[in-house]
């Protein structure tokens, strides 16, 4: 199995961007009348390094990274927890603080990781397709398309699963279609970001794969 220089500093960037992203996402933000969670300065980086994963390395390795991110929350959010349940020194007075800041209610925690695996699945799935069809041309489309795709299943997911029943029906509709247009907008803006790592990685991994022959069952652990 071949190795890579640059793989595992991907992968890394891409986790780092996911688990951030939970983490500040207790903060709801408001511009302009829009509401939507912090987390929209940070998170649409994890499907631009998820799109280069997939597009220099392939599904299958795009797979194994997606499933690494999600080990990695899930051990950030037990840790996070754990703390949260540890007695606080007498002379610390922020316990409400990070109970607040830190805590985790399962509803939004089953809503967050499950929007995690659609959203990325599908984007990985969407932009190895496209790469074939298109002969591996036209890398904007891809890009786009996959987030178009991706980010519209994620934001829906998350959005109603965590808030239907607590915000009010126009609200989650608008919080969906601000989330999905904020992170589409990044991947647009990002396009030439894209472009210049995906040309650097193919030339210094001396690989551009092409999945036509992939199983893109997502519930697979091995790189084949």
């Amino acid at each position: 199995m071949k190795s890579y220089r640059w793989y595992s500093t991907v992968v890394a960037v891409f986790v780092t961007c996911l688990i951030t992203a939970n983490i500040i996402a207790v903060k709801p933000v408001q511009i302009a009348g829009l509401v939507f969670p912090a987390a929209v300065v940070v998170f649409p980086f994890a499907y631009i390094f998820g799109d280069i994963l997939t597009e220099v390395y392939g599904y299958a390795r795009a797979r194994q990274a997606i499933w690494i991110g999600f080990a990695c929350n899930l051990i950030a959010v037990v840790a996070i927890y754990l703390g949260g349940l540890l007695p606080a020194a007498g002379f610390w007075p922020n316990q409400t603080a990070y109970d607040t800041i830190l805590g985790f209610t399962p509803r939004l925690l089953a809503a967050s990781f499950s929007a995690y695996l659609v959203g990325e699945f599908l984007n990985s799935t969407v932009l190895a397709k496209l790469k074939v069809a298109t002969n591996g041309r036209y890398l904007w489309v891809r890009t786009i398309g996959s987030t178009l795709v991706g980010e519209l299943a994620d934001s829906v997911v998350f959005i109603t699963a965590a808030f239907l029943g607590v915000w009010p029906g126009d609200q989650i509709l608008t919080g969906i279609v601000t989330q999905w247009g904020i992170k589409v907008v990044y991947e647009v803006i990002a396009t030439p970001l894209t472009y210049a790592v995906v040309g650097y990685l193919k030339r210094a991994e001396g690989v551009d794969t092409y999945d036509r022959a992939t199983d893109f069952t997502p519930f697979k652990f091995e790189i084949r």
